[in-house]
């Protein structure tokens, strides 16, 4: 179980847990707009947190595994947002996908993404753990074409991923583009755990736009060189959850 200051994660049943870098994400990013979705909610963290900062939003949180499905209902219902967070159990893939095979336009203003991403790496015997860090259930090419038919032109992408796939990601994406444009990145905060340890996380924020975008990565570290003491910055903006700041 893991306490924030207005909501309460239970995580007994799931396989991914509430990180730092998750919640960094969730307090991170622009969750401007009326209409939020959260692919891959898990626990319902992410979902819960843009709730907290943006009241007027609804949320739609889409989670595979039926067990955190579940589990996050739980989490929601248990919470002070429970009339703005919808949690659905079905593939991203085929979310809002039925019949025809397209919206009539999309629909987010806003999309948030804590995405698997290992490929080859050793399995574990847990099956809801595999399914929860490994890309086998959503390549990113698939995540690609959910985001691409489901954000509206004006909307923005929030995605969390190690250096590498980062990379990959921001590559793959302009390599293939739509008619109304690219998925393109145009911010991204770089992630240390302290300042003499390397970057372990990308979180980048991605628009459409016919042309790539300048943009100057920002970095946040976490804790000073001792390794316990947390920063001035990541205080300041994990301070509206956090229970011990």
């Amino acid at each position: 179980m893991f306490r924030f200051k207005q909501f309460t994660i239970q995580q007994d049943r799931t396989a991914m847990k509430v990180c730092t870098d998750a919640c960094v994400l969730g307090a991170w990013a622009d969750v401007a707009g009326n209409h939020l979705l959260d692919i891959g909610t898990g626990t319902g963290l992410l979902a819960l947190m843009a709730a907290q900062r943006n009241p007027e939003a609804q949320i739609d949180a889409v989670e595979l595994d039926e067990v955190a499905a579940g589990q996050a209902k739980e989490n929601v219902a248990a919470s002070p947002f429970a009339s703005q967070v919808r949690v659905w159990n079905t593939p991203i893939q085929t979310y809002l996908n039925i019949g025809s095979g397209n919206l009539p336009e999309p629909v987010y203003d806003c999309v948030l993404t804590n995405p698997p991403f290992y490929t080859n790496s050793l399995r574990s015997p847990d099956k809801t753990v595999n399914r929860a860090l490994h890309t086998d259930d959503l390549p990113f090419a698939d995540l690609l074409t959910a985001v691409r038919r489901l954000l509206r032109l004006s909307g923005t992408w929030w995605v969390l991923l190690p250096p590498p796939e980062s990379d990959a990601l921001i590559k793959l994406a302009a390599v293939a583009g739509t008619a109304s444009g690219t998925l393109r990145p145009f911010r991204q905060l770089q992630l240390r755990h302290h300042a003499q340890k390397p970057v372990f996380r990308h979180l980048t924020a991605f628009r459409f736009s016919a042309s790539p975008i300048d943009y100057g990565p920002d970095e946040l570290v976490i804790h000073e060189l001792d390794g316990r003491t947390y920063t001035l910055e990541f205080r300041a903006l994990l301070q509206p959850y956090y229970l011990i700041f």
